[in-house]
Order: C-alpha cells, then structure tokens, then sequence
C-alpha cells in the first residue's frame, strides 16, 4: 500500500503543498523514504532535488507575483546558494556518509528547536 501509485500521489502532494507554504517538505520528503520506504539515503538525496526544483520554481513565480520578491535582495542569496550547493555536493562526495547524516540530523534539530524558541 505504501508504494501504490495512489498512495505516493497523495504523498508528494501533501509534501508539495507543505513546501510551497515554506514548511520544508524536502526535509520530510528524505525522511518519508528513508524511513518509510528504505530508500538509500543518497537515491532520496537525488529524489528530493528532483522534486524540490519544480515546487521550489512554482512557488516562487507565485511569489514573485504577489509582489513577495524583491529581486535586488533575492538574487545574491540565489547566487550564493547555487555556489554553495555546488561546494558542498563535492564535499558530500568526498565525506563519509555517515557523518554526512549526522549532521544533518544536527541541524534538523537545531533547526526545529529554533522554530519552538523563536520568538518575533
């Protein structure tokens, strides 16, 4: 039932919508196939580039047509963020993955504590 066509379809939409709102359904998405489904860690690295690159697109060009981007301030974070995932997927080839996973753990914890702590 997990990998139904169905089932999957219901998935990645809810992952999609939660990601268009800026909840971060890539991070979801990893954890839905590693440990629901048992996809190797690096196979659902590459799915949820795969499916972050559309969801991540539409819900800018929605943005952008609410008038939400600025584009002055927007584009430097774009060419800093293209440098840096270039950097670090060489990185991410070079370490072990062990430690690549843990990290990211740590930082999905330190990520999720500032969303509890914060305070505008």
């Amino acid at each position: 039932m997990l990998e139904s066509p169905a089932f999957l379809l219901v998935i990645g939409t809810l992952l999609g919508f939660l990601s268009g709102i800026g909840i971060g359904g890539g991070s979801l998405l990893i954890l839905w196939l590693t440990v629901v489904l048992s996809v190797p860690y690096p196979v659902a690295r590459g799915i949820n580039l795969l499916f972050f690159l559309p969801s991540a697109l539409i819900a800018c060009l929605f943005r952008w047509k609410q008038g939400a981007l600025e584009w002055k301030t927007v584009l430097p974070g774009i060419l800093a963020g293209c440098a840096a995932a270039g950097v670090f997927s060489w990185v991410g080839m070079v370490l072990d993955l062990a430690i690549l996973q843990k990290l990211f753990g740590i930082l999905l914890i330190l990520t999720g504590l500032r969303e509890l702590l914060y305070r505008p």
